[in-house]
């Protein structure tokens, strides 16, 4: 077969118009090598394809473009907007990619009648408003702190909520105004979620007029009490803004600097919001073999913020490509003037500085941790007799209670460590209870037909936590699958069942024991002990959701509606449980005899009306 004809960039260039847009270059195999926004494309395209030199990545990439591809925009600001969007959904080979990270910290006002305020991490699913991202729990928690403090707004669940009959410790140590018990009418409550938002949202000089001019009314009525607690709240308020302002004035920033060694790089954010410090963040983006540190950072902005509401001011160390196209499309996102900087002087200085600083020693650590994972991978490969370092390791652990719920959990490792995106879990079903080595025949079948359908992935490395019988199991099931080239390695428990003293059970029947001093022992433990968690976590989860549904089944009238409504109602099962009669019988579609026999079968009763028959 033919090989195709080479890429003419120069043809490409002559037809494309001179309008703002997106390109993409596209390899043979139709993946998308790289991504990029343009003011005039013809201009940007053509770029590419003059005879002026160009870096060894560059001249890499365009040796691979099979075809381009570009999408017109009416703007700079869409282009920069539409390649964000797609430089997230493509990932380019050649694009400078920040890591999605899903464990952003907020702080989450709920939508309820007596709404609580919490940190929240993971999809932004749950109903209510949330304030952040933050750049480190601490951070929140002190937010939390001080939001309990100054407005005394509760935080317990719902499930502890709907069920005090007495205001808990919170109350008494002056953090809740014990919503739960009505010890605080709901237009008051209602007053301290609006200042308290007001706080959060960096309105905290609106705030304080505010409440000096509610201080002045209750004195003007004589109402002291009342006047000496929004004084005390006004202090408070005042203390914490001469402790935190920036260049004396409530400060909305960000302050970035990049660190690099060779490509690897890091981008620590300093994050300010209403003049509080909220600590720093690091980011460890994937260069692809970019070695310009402008390059990293203008990439980081334009898709960090992308992503995450903008301060009104960003500092930076360092002035970057397209920074008043950035400027222009985050200040038209955001409604907002958004202020891009990197000359800057007083105390912003001493933060670039600071920032500078803590990127170099973050980075540092973070290429030291690789480099010891780099030699634990080295390590396994010399006692494997791989041919280099495994790529690709996964570990099946199976988790169950007396064989009640049992799931298998696959965790996978790559050169850089936990893939958790590719994390599974595998419900086991059609076994005896308590068989764990059905169990692993069953996860390890199931993972693998699907990986010889569809051609996926397969490991080097697949690590069985357990003895001989387990690995016998996974043995099996990969030759009835027809599976090559897995290297299978059991890992078995020492006697005295502690770290260290694992076995390991080679392919070619031997075993050994390496030592906890071992670099190849230490990768096997914390891939073996991350399957465990994983495992661990989703039969817990299984087993709970059992235990919340099947005593509700075996009671006659209660169908999933039902069932749905009361635990939804009771925030659980243990809620339902500390439910009275009266109180159950409240949920929509139950009636009072119907309560009782819920009541009755929760607590081991006897079914209301039910009688003894004489013999």
């Amino acid at each position: 077969m033919n090989a195709s004809p080479p890429f003419d960039g120069k043809a490409f260039v002559s037809g494309l118009s001179t309008a703002p847009g997106v390109y993409r270059m596209i390899a043979a195999d139709d993946s998308v090598l790289y991504v990029g926004k343009a003011g005039a494309l013809r201009k940007r395209v053509a770029s590419y394809f003059n005879a002026s030199p160009k870096s060894a990545r560059i001249m890499s990439m365009l040796s691979q473009v099979a075809r381009m591809e570009v999408t017109v925009t009416r703007t700079e600001a869409e282009a920069l907007i539409l390649e964000n969007q797609l430089i997230k959904s493509l990932k380019p080979r050649y694009n400078v990619l920040l890591r999605d990270d899903k464990s952003y910290p907020y702080v989450l006002m709920t939508q309820e009648a007596w709404p609580r305020i919490a940190m929240h991490r993971g999809p932004r699913t749950q109903p209510g408003r949330y304030f952040g991202p933050y750049p480190s729990v601490g951070a929140v928690r002190e937010t939390l702190n001080l939001m309990h403090k100054l407005f005394r707004l509760r935080s317990c669940e719902d499930s502890v909520f709907r069920n005090r009959s007495r205001p808990c410790l919170q109350y008494q140590i002056g953090r809740c105004s014990a919503p739960c018990v009505a010890l605080v009418s709901a237009s008051e409550y209602r007053e301290s979620l609006r200042r308290a938002t007001m706080l959060l949202e960096g309105r905290s000089d609106e705030l304080t007029g505010e409440l000096g001019t509610a201080m002045e009314a209750a004195s003007e009525r004589l109402d002291f009490e009342e006047a000496a607690r929004l004084r005390d709240l006004i202090a408070s308020i005042r203390t914490l803004q001469a402790r935190q302002y920036v260049d004396g004035r409530a400060a909305d920033l960000d302050v970035l600097a990049v660190a690099m060694q060779g490509a690897a790089a890091c981008v620590l954010l300093l994050a300010f919001r209403d003049g509080r410090n909220l600590g720093t963040r690091a980011f460890f983006p994937r260069t692809n073999g970019s070695e310009s540190p402008e390059e990293v950072l203008a990439a980081f902005v334009s898709q960090y913020y992308g992503e995450q509401r903008p301060p009104a001011e960003i500092v930076l160390d360092r002035d970057i490509p397209d920074r008043e196209l950035i400027e222009q499309a985050l200040s038209a996102v955001d409604a907002r003037r958004v202020q891009i900087r990197s000359r800057v002087r007083g105390e912003r200085a001493g933060y670039l500085d600071l920032a500078r600083r803590n990127a170099t020693l973050a980075l540092a650590t973070e290429r030291t941790s690789h480099a010891a994972q780099k030699a634990r991978a080295e390590a396994l490969q010399a006692l494997l007799g791989l041919e280099e370092p495994a790529s690709r390791i996964e570990c099946f652990d199976i988790s169950h209670t007396m064989g009640e719920a049992t799931v298998a959990s696959c965790v996978v490792f790559d050169a850089e460590g936990p893939v958790r995106a590719q994390y599974r879990r595998y419900n086991i079903a059609g076994i005896e209870p308590g068989d764990d080595y059905a169990a692993m025949h069953q996860a390890i079948e199931r993972r693998f037909r699907r990986a010889m359908d569809e051609a996926g992935v397969l490991p080097e490395v697949l690590l069985i936590d357990g003895g001989a019988g387990q690995v016998a199991q996974a043995r099996d099931a990969l030759a009835e699958l027809g599976v090559q080239g897995v290297l299978l390695v059991g890992v078995a428990k020492g006697p005295a069942r502690r770290p260290g003293d694992e076995e390991l059970l080679l392919p070619d029947g031997r075993s050994v024991r390496p030592g906890a001093e071992s670099p190849a022992l230490q990768l096997v433990q914390q891939v073996r002990d991350e399957a465990h968690r994983f495992a661990i976590t989703g039969h817990r989860g299984k087993r709970q959701k059992v235990r919340n549904t099947s005593r509700l089944e075996d009671i006659p009238g209660i169908g999933p509606r039902r069932r749905a409504s009361l635990l939804r109602h009771f925030g659980g099962l243990g809620g339902l449980k500390a439910a009275g009669v009266e109180e159950i019988a409240r949920v929509e579609g139950i009636n009072v005899s119907l309560a009782e026999r819920i009541y009755a079968t929760l607590h081991g009763l006897d079914a209301p009306g039910a009688q003894n028959t004489p013999t």
